[in-house]
């Protein structure tokens, strides 16, 4: 088995007998050249323009963001997109797998781990990474997809200073992304105890983005949730917007609305403090697609 990656940055997986019964499996994904801007997936309904509104000044305001969905859902594509609202005079700290996003600020320090050689030695994980990165003096840590320890060191960093970081999680609801999230964290630190844990991620993560492929192909943002703090052991979420799916046409269309829930994010503060206001009705829209 081999993972690599091209010059034009897609991404290539190799596969051989006796793993590959039929044959050698070659898979090639290739990203598009043209990366969407937030327009473009406000203009596509992927959300709408108050949702994009709200990401924008969470963005600018330095909430730590953490966008959540499953294989091919647009995780990446959302970050790419997110990542323009950030200022030309922060330093970006990049960490990946393999190199995908495409940031165009003029202060960006892209890294990437690097697979084991064929005898084994020389790997170089995303943790070490992470460690690695706070002595660069970033404003901004992204990471392309926290999937295993590195989750302790990046909600650390998020609660000592680094405010401002970018993150994609593989998980089916915002709920499934804490769930992860607490399992990541144990298998990098066995002796901490779940509560403490929780307080972590409760003082770390304020907002969670959930993105879904739906039946017809299309993707959108399904959940704009907060993590609204802690009551007893239990982190509580709140939904600020959410798609509503309400059938499916003849052509096999979904059909549904964004819906705002009404709720006032707490982190609204915020972005008051940062001085970013929001039309007042922004909590109230309903869009129907």
């Amino acid at each position: 088995m081999v993972d690599a990656r091209l010059s034009d940055g897609s991404r290539v997986n190799a596969i051989i007998p006796p793993l590959a019964v039929d044959g050698p499996l070659l898979s090639i994904r290739r990203f598009g050249t043209d990366k969407l801007m937030p327009q473009d997936l406000v203009d596509k309904k992927a959300l709408t323009s108050g949702m994009m509104e709200l990401l924008q000044g969470a963005v600018k305001a330095k909430l730590n963001i953490i966008i959540v969905g499953g294989t091919g859902a647009g995780k990446t594509t959302l970050l790419n997109a997110l990542s323009v609202f950030i200022s030309n005079k922060e330093r970006i700290v990049t960490i990946e797998d393999a190199a995908e996003l495409q940031l165009k600020q003029p202060h960006v320090a892209r890294l990437e781990t690097r697979p084991a050689n064929l005898e084994g030695t020389g790997a170089v994980r995303q943790r070490q990474l992470l460690v690695n990165s706070l002595r660069m003096r970033p404003d901004r840590i992204v990471v392309g997809e926290v999937r295993g320890e590195e989750a302790l060191d990046m909600l650390q960093a998020m609660n000592t200073g680094h405010d401002g970081s970018l993150t994609t999680i593989h998980a089916n609801t915002p709920r499934d992304a804490v769930s992860r999230l607490e399992v990541m964290v144990s298998l990098a630190n066995a002796n901490m105890q779940l509560i403490s844990i929780r307080q972590q991620i409760s003082s770390a993560v304020h907002l969670f983005v959930q993105t879904a492929r739906l039946s017809d192909g299309t993707r959108r943002v399904v959940n704009l949730t907060e993590v609204s703090g802690m009551e007893g052991d239990v982190i509580t979420l709140q939904d600020i917007f959410v798609f509503e799916k309400r059938g499916v046409s003849p052509e096999g269309k979904v059909l549904g609305r964004f819906a705002a829930t009404g709720i006032r994010p707490k982190f609204y503060e915020k972005l008051l403090a940062g001085g970013i206001r929001l039309p007042p009705d922004i909590f109230d829209q309903v869009m129907d697609i």
